[in-house]
């Protein structure tokens, strides 16, 4: 029985694989010994023979075991590990803003809800934690509408505004290669409360990604090493969302398993105030009591677009 040999080169030096790799070899020796014993012995032989065979179903066994294992660790290091979350207004002037203020707080309530760690970086831009996260959201990745009268709004009128958020996927080993010559970084000094560092030490990270003019920053950490490895993760979180929206734009017509196609700016919900109702478009599903989805009660929308998902 022949074993493929660089695979057990890869269980070796493994960590996850190393023991059993040991019992694997161990077993591999005992399977000579048998050998060599059965060859030098013919009154032997016999019994060598289901020794033999013992040993390799056990090898086998083994060997599927590590595979297996190492196979769900390339899975683990594709599956993200959590989101950027971004929410930008639109249009609609002070009251988009405001909506969008109001739906960052909505995800950011549900995700502290569910006990993710969730992070302010910027305005409007967090990172949220959980290997669970990207596939709740990820539907959530379009243009919001929202139907109501401002508070400013003197004479009653319904107003109509707009808030795009974007829900970008963080992986352990990215889809995209970054050159590093591609990249502009600047430092300066950290923002706000956050001890003896702020604005004395230039532990704050921008990152330029020149080619496509995609820029982030990163200040919530105390070192600037720390703010440089965030701020890259940030920064691959969004080539990849950028490079997968150019990819669905020209195959749109293909594309399968999800609810519309991801870009930002599709316009996907409209939360309708004065009718206390939640449309999304794309399954054409209402849902009312919006101040109850406002406050971070959104599980229900979200298992219904993960069974509409998957009934594609």
């Amino acid at each position: 029985m022949e074993f493929d040999s660089e695979k057990l080169h890869t269980f070796r030096e493994n960590q996850k694989t190393q023991f059993i790799a040991s019992q694997f070899d161990t077993l591999a020796a005992q399977k000579v010994e048998s050998e060599e014993l059965a060859a030098a012995d013919p009154e032997m032989a016999e019994l060598a023979k289901d020794d033999i065979k013992n040993i390799e179903t056990q090898m086998q066994a083994l060997f599927v075991q590590m595979d297996e294992i190492i196979e769900s660790s390339k899975e683990e290091e594709v599956k993200p590990y959590g989101v950027v979350l971004e929410v930008r207004a639109g249009a609609g002037g002070d009251e988009a803003s405001l909506f969008a203020g109001e739906l960052a707080q909505m995800y950011v309530a549900y995700a502290e809800n569910k006990g993710w760690t969730v992070m302010k970086e910027n305005e409007l831009e967090y990172e949220i934690k959980h290997p669970d996260v990207y596939e709740a959201l990820r539907h959530e990745t379009g243009v919001h509408r929202v139907q109501r009268i401002p508070v400013t709004e003197k004479a009653g009128r319904i107003h109509t505004s707009t808030a795009s958020v974007a829900v970008l996927p963080m992986r352990k080993v990215p889809k995209v290669e970054i050159n590093p010559s591609d990249i502009e970084m600047e430092f300066s000094r950290s923002g706000g409360a956050g001890g003896q560092n702020v604005n004395k030490v230039e532990t704050a990270v921008r990152l330029v990604h020149t080619p496509t003019g995609i820029e982030v920053r990163s200040q919530s950490e105390r070192s600037q090493l720390k703010n440089r490895e965030k701020a890259m993760a940030l920064l691959t979180a969004k080539l990849e969302a950028f490079h997968e929206e150019e990819e669905a734009k020209k195959n749109a017509s293909e594309r399968k398993g999800q609810i519309g196609t991801g870009d930002r700016s599709e316009k996907i919900r409209t939360y309708n105030f004065p009718q206390d109702r939640i449309t999304d478009h794309r399954i054409k599903h209402s849902w009312s009591n919006i101040e109850r989805v406002m406050s971070g009660d959104i599980q229900h929308i979200v298992d219904t677009l993960q069974e509409a998902s998957e009934a594609i």
